[in-house]
């Protein structure tokens, strides 16, 4: 795979670095593809399976690449009692993507968090590193450029 030889060449080939070294990926590709799994299951010289188990046991890990916009909607409890689930509902109706999917157009992706800190905002979205607070179904439409159809 083109590029993964450079990311390779910065770690030990030690089994202690399969975290790293997909972290690594990850932040080279914006995801983790499989041929990358292979590649680094090579270098270290473990089961391709072992690598595969790492990569899917921790949530930080993605295996598709995430869409030109990122979506991430906050689940913490404040953000939650304040409404995400109906601000997650629409973003799915807007985007036609439901949570951890992205686009075939590769256009959004959707994923929700544990917490983004910003409670007193709640509820929160984040699109693209910037966090939008205080959401409303008209603050969603208002933002992904969709006629106000509700409050």
């Amino acid at each position: 795979m083109e590029g993964i030889d450079k990311i390779l060449s910065r770690f030990k080939k030690s089994s202690s670095e399969i975290i790293p070294l997909l972290q690594a990926v990850q932040n080279e590709f914006g995801y983790i593809p499989q041929e990358a799994m292979l590649d680094i299951a090579r270098y270290l010289r473990v089961p391709e399976s072992r690598i595969y188990s790492v990569a899917t046991f921790y949530s930080m890990f993605r295996f598709i690449p995430k869409g030109k916009t990122h979506i991430m909607v906050c689940r913490g409890t404040a953000c939650h009692v304040r409404g995400a689930p109906k601000i997650l509902e629409e973003i799915e109706k807007i985007t036609g993507i439901k949570e951890g999917e992205t686009s075939e157009d590769l256009k959004y992706s959707l994923e929700t968090v544990a917490c983004i800190g910003a409670c007193g905002l709640a509820p929160n979205i984040v699109v693209n590193d910037k966090t939008y607070g205080r959401m409303t179904i008209k603050k969603v439409h208002e933002l992904f450029g969709q006629k106000d159809q509700e409050n």
